[in-house]
């Protein structure tokens, strides 16, 4: 079993075609793509932790539809766009806005925002987040997980924690 992160996927929210300029077409591909890179990292048995921003703009059935269509036991953080037909949807193992937990050994701190400074921070645990789209300027420790940064498939800490020595190069 591996643990994913992700975040930010914004499934039916035409905004993510606009402003974050991701190479779909139309929405329809924007869902259908992020569905498919997800279903082809994660496995049934694998856990996947979304750190905010799930949908906005279908309706209650077509979030059901997507969040039943993906592989993974799947955690929400609440994200600041989740409205009550994401948090209410069945297929979330957790809803919540903040999660401390631990992954490969490390200390790992979970909020769809940035944080300045979080608990465990000077004994090496990290904080992952999503909200800000790849757009602020990294701090040690300190990873957005969102789809902007990460690509559309949720990634495992081993990833996160090379991504900005893969972008250096």
């Amino acid at each position: 079993m591996t643990i994913f992160f992700t975040g930010d996927t914004h499934f039916g929210d035409p905004r993510a075609l606009r402003f974050d300029h991701r190479p779909y077409p139309d929405l329809e591909a924007h869902d259908a793509g992020l569905v498919a890179a997800w279903n082809a990292a994660v496995s049934p048995g694998d856990t996947v932790w979304h750190l905010g921003d799930f949908a906005l703009g279908p309706s209650g059935d077509r979030i059901r539809e997507i969040l039943a269509g993906l592989n993974g036991e799947k955690h929400l953080i609440v994200g600041n766009n989740d409205g009550p037909e994401t948090l209410g949807a069945p297929g979330w193992t957790s809803v919540r806005h903040y999660a401390e937990i631990e992954v490969e050994g490390r200390m790992v701190v979970l909020c769809h925002y940035a944080f300045r400074t979080w608990n465990g921070m000077s004994r090496g645990a990290l904080n992952l987040h999503g909200h800000s789209h790849g757009k602020l300027k990294p701090m040690p420790k300190q990873y957005d997980v969102g789809v902007d940064p990460m690509g559309p498939a949720p990634v495992p800490l081993s990833a996160i924690l090379t991504s900005r020595r893969r972008r250096g190069r």
